[in-house]
């Protein structure tokens, strides 16, 4: 019943995107060149977004259905669990990330922590809350700080679980998630499960405006995706591993700045299935101003880049692996093609409503991508347990949010492609897990 909400926003979606096509498509009448190019670009850029967005929310409700259909209590999955934490500084959040691990319901668990040569506390508050009780344990390690791939690497070795979980420092679990990734472990296909991430710490617009983010444009892909058992990136705050896929794999590389997509890769490369549980939810806290939000999504992006291009002999190479090479096109796509098609269309259009008196396409082109949208994020807060008021966000989702990161994704893949230097960025947290 909740889903039948979404119908009137798709026929007004629909209405909307043939009134801007045609919109579009009139201006034709002009003779320049330069104008017929601009219609002809954003006429297809429009197409790909409006067909991306309706096919990923289509098939995340197919995958909703599908869960619902198949959904039935929680069974007790005889798996051990092992967590590793890789943390570097994180004193203002180890205590709560740990306490939430340690209330996990699934009965066999053990949690180990890597301290990459931490300067701060975070050792000593860690090495506080070991503890061993029947079948649930908390160890600490320490070593010389060589990044969060290699601490990964080491606390696989250590692990004596069946199933690798890989969670953030900085991120807080809700307490059933363990048990609800361990469910989908039962078919033997699947070789990793991503989970939800949530933004916690929604205290100002920026915030909220990434908690809406997360929600639409990261989950509900992940959903879509997951339908085909092909989500293309396992997020650090939340991800399963099947132990001897990550064997089979060579485990973590640090020869780029997003481990978890270059891992998740290499995973789809040997065959295995990616799935994700939208109910298995961590809270992480997110850059509250803009200049770290930045920062954060210019290494997201030059991670991403760096990872396509370390497996861009699969780009084209369909009949080597299908899933990889489609995998591979979809994130081009969204790392480098939208951002910079989308910065040129707006640019475009605003030319058109001043030299050409169509100032209503403006208009016509804001209502388009708003509804579409306001659909996603009232469909995705109906599914999750976000709050609601979040759709309010997605009024000027696009036309704001998402075009300030577009630019930062538009820097990131230049100074990618002249290969300058940079380095991790680590976000300074306020502790508001």
């Amino acid at each position: 019943m909740r889903l039948l909400v979404i119908i009137p926003l798709f026929i007004l979606l629909l209405v909307l995107a043939a009134i801007s096509m045609m919109g579009l498509l009139e201006l034709f009448r002009y003779s320049e060149v330069f104008v017929r190019f601009g219609v002809s670009i954003a006429f297809v850029f429009s197409f790909l977004i409006i067909a991306r967005y309706m096919i990923l929310m289509i098939f995340s409700i197919a995958k909703t259905l599908e869960k619902s259909a198949d959904e039935e209590h929680l069974k007790i999955v005889n798996k051990k669990v092992s967590i590793i934490v890789p943390c570097y500084n994180e004193e203002a959040v180890i205590e709560i990330s740990l306490r939430s691990l340690i209330m996990q319901t699934h009965p066999f668990v053990e949690i180990i922590v890597i301290d990459d040569g931490s300067s701060d506390r975070t050792l000593s508050i860690a090495k506080s809350m070991e503890y061993e009780y029947e079948f649930k344990s908390l160890k600490v390690f320490t070593k010389v700080n060589a990044g969060k791939a290699e601490a990964l690497n080491y606390g696989i070795k250590k692990a004596s679980g069946e199933l690798i979980m890989c969670v953030d420092a900085d991120s807080k679990l809700a307490f059933d998630a363990v048990e609800l990734l361990v469910q989908h472990f039962r078919d033997p296909s699947i070789g990793a499960v991503a989970g939800s991430v949530y933004v916690t710490n929604q205290d100002n617009m920026w915030t909220k405006l990434q908690a809406l983010e997360y929600i639409e444009g990261l989950n509900m892909v992940r959903n879509g995706q997951a339908l085909l058992k092909l989500v293309n990136i396992i997020p650090g705050p939340i991800g399963m591993f099947r132990k001897s896929a990550l064997v089979d794999i060579g485990g973590y590389e640090n020869d780029t700045f997003a481990e978890d997509c270059d891992l998740t890769l290499r995973l789809i490369g040997k065959g295995y299935k990616i799935d994700f549980e939208i109910d298995a939810v961590s809270y992480t806290e997110a850059p509250e101003n803009l200049l770290d939000l930045l920062k954060q999504r210019y290494r997201w992006t030059r991670g991403i880049l760096q990872s396509i291009k370390k497996h861009r002999e699969s780009l084209w190479n369909f009949r080597k692996n299908k899933a990889l090479s489609f995998v591979l096109l979809y994130m081009l796509f969204e790392a480098i093609l939208w951002p910079f098609m989308d910065f040129w269309v707006n640019l475009f259009i605003i030319y058109l409503a001043l030299t050409s008196g169509a100032s209503i396409l403006i208009v016509y082109w804001w209502i388009l991508f708003t509804v579409l949208d306001v659909a996603g994020a009232v469909y995705c807060l109906m599914i999750t347990k976000e709050r609601l008021s979040l759709a309010f966000y997605a009024i000027y989702y696009r036309i704001f949010f998402i075009s300030i990161i577009n630019i930062a994704k538009i820097f990131a893949t230049i100074e990618e492609w002249f290969n300058l230097k940079m380095n991790w960025g680590k976000l300074d947290r306020k502790g508001k897990l």
